[in-house]
This record gives C-alpha cells, structure tokens and sequence, in this order.
C-alpha cells in the first residue's frame, strides 16, 4: 500500500511542478494529481501545451523515484440543465483520462452528478460515454460518494446526494464495467450524510472498492482536514479496511490542514502530514485477517 498525497492546495499556492516536488521530498510515497482548474477556461491543461507540461510532472516525480498513482478530474463533471457547460466540460472530462494515462496513474476519480430526474440512468450515460477514453488511456474511472445541499432558513445544510450511502453506491459500481470503473470512498463525506464509514467499508467490499479519500471532520462540515483533528473515529475505520482485506492505496484528500500556515511551514506541514498517513496504514495492517 502506497501513501498518497494530492496536489491541490499545494499547486494554487506554488504551481504544479513545486507541488509535485514537496510531496516527493517529504516522504510521500506517490502523487495524486489534481486537475481541478480545468473547469477554467485560461487553465494550462485546456491548451495546447497540456502534452509538455504533464510530462515535465511525471519526470519530475521519476527523478524523485515516486509515482503519480490516481488523479481527479475537473468538476462538476455535469449541470442538471446546463448544456453550455456540459457541452465545454465533457471534452475536458476525457482529457482528463488521456492526462491520467500521460502520468502512469491507474485511476481518474470522476464525480458522478445530482440530476433532478432519473439520476442514476443519467449519471450511467455519462459513464458510459466517458468508458471508451479509460480503454484508450489505460486508466480506471472512480466514481465518488457525494453530498449534497440544501438551503433552509438561518443557512443551508449538508444532505444526501448522488452515492451517499452503501446501498446506492453499490447499484452504481455494479452496473459498469469493473475493467474501466471502480470506487473511490470519500471517508469524510461518509459521515456527513448519516453512513457511517466503517459500515460502508464493509457493505461495499473489497472488490467495488479501488481507493480512498482520506479527511477528517466534525459530521457537520466537509472540512478535508488531518486525520485525529476532529471528530471521526479513524480506529473503527482502519479496521474494518482491514478486515475487507482493502488492497488499493491511502489517498489523502486533507490539505485544508493547511490553510492558516504560511508558505515556510508547508513542507513542515507535509512531512507532518506523511506521519500521520503512516501511523494509519500501521493500524488498517495490524487489522488485516491472517491469510
């Protein structure tokens, strides 16, 4: 199992190629590229040049001696209704894959949409037009457990939404093809909308679930923060991952951990960050059933 950091709060403070070097100096084992910009019109991976600059990343983490192991699309992947916008990011959508498969990365998470009407058969079409870019690049599509929001009076609050809980995330999962598609479990979005995450863990399996999002919160707001700084009981996680035998990687999606730190304490931050993911897996590995 690989310890796996992403790339997002660290690119919009210092650029893709700095982040990709902090994660690799501070002990991280692989790299999780986030192509969250893409939405964008003026983002470099929407140009012409996104080829050089994607093989610049991968050099990069090679003369490390690290991988890029997963990656996230642009989203929302779609808008109930938007046509302009789906029509723009649909083709993004696929270079996202195409940019994947550039980094030697296995998988793309891809979020799936809250449609107002037939949302599963929906979000299946989408999936299904995104199928043949994986087969081309090699890569396999994530699909991710999201919530959703509500506006009510005195501020709105975190609901249910598209894969919330097990039962819907496994329909899901089951009815694509598990050469191009898999899970992501999102842990910190488990709780938010009432599944707890070890239970979901077990339900879904070790063979529905390929990797993770790893982040802590207070069961009220999507924090994405450090593990052991809020509120989720990361023992009753680890071991019900190990007792499903989980064989993907340890992904954090965590780095609003580090957004009151200044620029000087982020590879503090990191290697701080890089501890903790290890004293987690040690946990998830003493809970694994003898074989």
């Amino acid at each position: 199992m690989k310890l796996i950091n992403q790339t997002d709060a660290l690119a919009r403070r210092f650029g893709d190629a700095d982040a990709v070097r902090i994660l690799c100096n501070c002990g991280f084992d692989g790299v999780d590229y986030s192509m969250f910009p893409m939405k964008e019109d003026d983002c470099l991976l929407n140009t012409r040049a996104y080829r050089k600059h994607v093989r610049e990343l991968r050099a990069i983490a090679e003369s490390c001696g690290k991988t890029f192991e997963q990656a996230h699309a642009p989203f929302p992947s779609a808008r109930d209704g938007d046509d302009d916008y789906n029509e723009k990011i649909f083709p993004r959508l696929a270079r996202a894959l195409e940019i994947t498969g550039l980094l030697d990365a296995k998988i793309c998470v891809v979020h799936p949409v809250q449609f107002k009407k037939y949302q599963l058969e929906r979000n299946l079409e989408l999936y299904s037009m995104l199928e043949p870019y994986a087969k081309e690049y090699g890569v396999k599509i994530a699909v991710e457990n999201m919530w959703g929001w509500k506006e009510q009076p005195g501020g709105g609050r975190i609901v249910p939404n598209v894969c919330s809980n097990a039962e819907e995330f496994n329909a899901y999962i089951d009815a694509l093809d598990p050469r191009y598609f898999t899970a992501c479990l999102d842990l910190g979005h488990c709780g938010l909308v009432g599944d707890d995450a070890a239970s979901m863990i077990r339900k879904m399996g070790r063979e529905r679930l390929g990797c993770l999002h790893v982040h802590d919160n207070d069961y009220i707001h999507d924090s994405h923060t450090l593990p052991f700084t809020q509120k989720m009981e990361w023992d009753g996680i680890m071991r019900a991952l190990g007792e499903i035998d989980y064989q993907g990687h340890f992904t954090f999606e965590a780095d609003y951990f580090l957004n009151g730190f200044p620029n000087d304490l982020i590879p503090a931050c990191e290697i701080f960050m890089e501890r903790v993911g290890r004293a987690l897996i040690k946990r998830l590995e003493r809970c694994r059933k003898p074989a």
